[in-house]
């Protein structure tokens, strides 16, 4: 147990150079372009909603200065330094820039995958989400290429927290965005290489081996490097046992209530197993209590999900029209195959399972996340994806401040940078979302963004959607 903590202090000796939180040198013309506001700014009678579950706050000014928040308190009783821009919030809300832990930079239907280092971080930003965390790359060099390129002010786009490739087992249809794994010594020299390259965690995937996991995360460990995992062949509570810090998709990926499992196997009947599961049985307390007792974090990546349950999710206008015609196409092709064959997806009582499966862990007292995934059959995308998902947070049983909290300081902690985001308090960097809407009351007003600001630069949302408007599934 000192040896984990050890390592866990280590990763966060590290988070400080990883997260950033400082406006770069100089923001060149692919950034400017988007730029509505770039200095001082008062916003002033808005609703705050802080991301801390706390209920919302009317008649608020927030003061935003040299990338911080400076002040916020009733309007009136703040002053407003010389200069500064003033914007009327009146009916509008700011609540904290959204920090997405399942966020690839690349996109998938039935018929592509397209690395999408233009499109991904312009809308991811343009929905309100101001971190990410790729958790799994298809291509890690590209991921590290951003991340150089946003911090250089070169190109618009979150805070950007890189995953390197998938680890998975031998023989397990890697294809050339994975890494299988066929031994310990091979584990350790691969996360050993990762490492060196400046990536932050390390993700596992389905066909994994318990013994290369763990030889993964002891030499990751000693880097400052993170773990988690899109799991199978290892079930949550074996997971937790040799050290993962973080697991993905809810209960979707866990193998944990699969009686039929073998040792180290992906078994094809690990989503039948969720039939009829009693999140408040046992095995589940056992599981929810091994994860809270050892600090392992929880994703919600039911948007994702959603997309293979029939007729679901409503058809999103503005997701249409961002995709390609290509794109599109595939992904309206997929959801009818969907909706005509029982056999095609996940039955809605398996989907509500799984949102009652992490309602359960958070009121038991895990910290549960959030994220978008934009994989599967397409219609997940960057950043709307994100506002989805705490949708459907809400449907789970959430109140709406408490999944604005899932997705913004609960995100911030588990990648250890909660010090510098993820709620609205002064000093914080000033990472905001301007709303016209009350998502406090309304969560689909979660869509309604106008202004994003990182590091307390405005971003017109509007913009920026418009920039990548029929370009996602190309480029």
């Amino acid at each position: 147990m000192f040896a984990r903590r050890a390592c866990f202090a280590a990763a966060l000796f590290l988070v400080p150079s990883l997260a950033g939180g400082q406006r770069p040198p100089r923001l060149g013309p692919q950034v400017t372009r988007f730029v509505e506001v770039d200095g001082p700014v008062a916003l002033t009678n808005v609703r705050v909603i802080d991301g801390l579950g706390a209920p919302a706050m009317e008649g608020q000014t927030v003061v935003l200065t040299g990338g911080k928040i400076a002040a916020i308190g009733r309007a009136g009783s703040v002053a407003i330094p010389a200069g500064a821009r003033s914007i009327d919030g009146s009916g509008k809300t700011v609540m904290p820039g959204m920090v997405g832990l399942h966020d690839h930079s690349y996109y998938t239907t039935s018929g592509r995958t397209v690395q999408s280092s233009y499109t991904a971080p312009i809308l991811y930003l343009a929905a309100g989400v101001t971190t990410i965390r790729t958790t799994g790359a298809n291509n890690p060099y590209a991921e590290l290429n951003l991340k150089k390129s946003m911090d250089a002010g070169d190109v618009p786009g979150p805070r950007l927290f890189i995953t390197g490739p998938y680890l998975t087992g031998p023989g397990t249809g890697a294809g050339s965005t994975m890494v299988g794994l066929n031994n310990e010594e091979e584990a350790r020299r691969v996360v050993a290489y990762w490492a060196a390259e400046g990536v932050s965690w390390l993700k596992f995937y389905t066909g994994v081996s318990r013994a290369a996991m763990k030889a993964a995360i002891d030499e990751g460990h000693k880097h400052g490097l993170r773990f988690t995992g899109h799991l199978c062949s290892v079930p949550y509570r074996e997971a937790v046992a040799l050290g993962i810090d973080q697991l993905e998709h809810g209960l979707f990926a866990n193998s944990d209530y699969d009686k039929t499992r073998k040792a180290d196997q992906c078994s094809p009947n690990m989503m039948s197993s969720f039939t009829n599961l009693n999140v408040g049985s046992e095995e589940v307390k056992a599981t929810f209590k091994d994860m809270i007792d050892k600090g392992v974090g929880l994703t919600s990546t039911l948007v994702v999900y959603e997309l293979f349950v029939p007729n679901r999710p409503p058809l999103d206008p503005r997701v249409l029209e961002a995709m390609s015609p290509d794109a599109k196409s595939e992904y309206l092709v997929s959801r009818a195959q969907i909706a005509g064959s029982p056999n095609a997806g996940i039955p809605h009582e398996i989907f509500k399972t799984g949102m009652a499966y992490e309602y359960a862990f958070a009121k038991a007292g895990g910290l549960l996340g959030s994220g978008v995934d934009p994989t599967g059959n397409g219609g997940a995308l960057f950043g709307y994806g994100n506002q989805r998902n705490v949708e459907l947070l809400v449907e789970a049983g959430f109140t709406p401040v408490e999944a604005i909290q899932i997705a913004t300081s609960n995100g911030a902690k588990i990648l250890g940078i909660f010090g510098e985001t993820g709620s609205i308090a002064v000093g914080k960097n000033a990472d905001l979302v301007l709303i016209n809407g009350n998502p406090a009351a309304t969560i689909a007003d979660i869509r309604k963004v106008e202004l994003v600001f990182r590091d307390g630069i405005g971003f017109d949302s509007a913009k920026m959607i418009a920039a990548v408007r029929g370009l996602v599934g190309v480029r």
